[in-house]
């Protein structure tokens, strides 16, 4: 198994950085804080770079942003592209 780490991106304030619960976590990922429940699931089921801070869940958008960088990557053919023809 490999470690859940990621790139920091130090070229802005930690605090700017930072996503403060499953609300704003779903609104960054998913366009909507309604689907705060699937940040929960990911949470619990996949390895998504979310950590707490007490309680309250909390991630990185440059974090969250590369791990979505990978993840793309780990999905594409060898040939690194994908033929969206149909």
């Amino acid at each position: 198994m490999e470690p859940n780490t990621a790139p920091n991106d130090t070229t802005q304030p930690l605090a700017d950085d930072i996503l403060r619960g499953a609300d704003e976590i779903a609104k960054f990922i998913f366009g909507e804080r309604a689907s705060r429940r699937k940040v929960y699931y990911l949470a619990e089921c996949t390895r998504i770079p979310i950590f707490r801070l007490g309680s309250v869940l909390c991630a990185r958008r440059s974090v969250l942003l590369n791990w979505i960088a990978g993840q793309e990557n780990r999905a594409l053919p060898e040939g690194g592209t994908r033929n969206m023809a149909g």
